[in-house]
């Protein structure tokens, strides 16, 4: 019964580690999207204001 334990609460242990994990790898994923969107939009209105002062 003692090693059952131990194999359960291992194997509890292992699944959590991956969950956070995971979870960590799409929470900097997020991030990065963010990022790049936020990044591409001051682009685009660069873009834009440069566009309109030519015409």
């Amino acid at each position: 019964m003692g090693r059952l334990l131990i194999k359960v609460s291992a194997g509890l242990v292992v699944a959590l580690l991956l969950l956070w994990v995971l979870s960590s790898l799409v929470g900097l994923l997020v991030w990065w999207v963010m990022a790049a969107s936020v990044i591409g939009l001051a682009a685009l209105g660069i873009a834009m204001v440069r566009a309109r002062r030519r015409s």
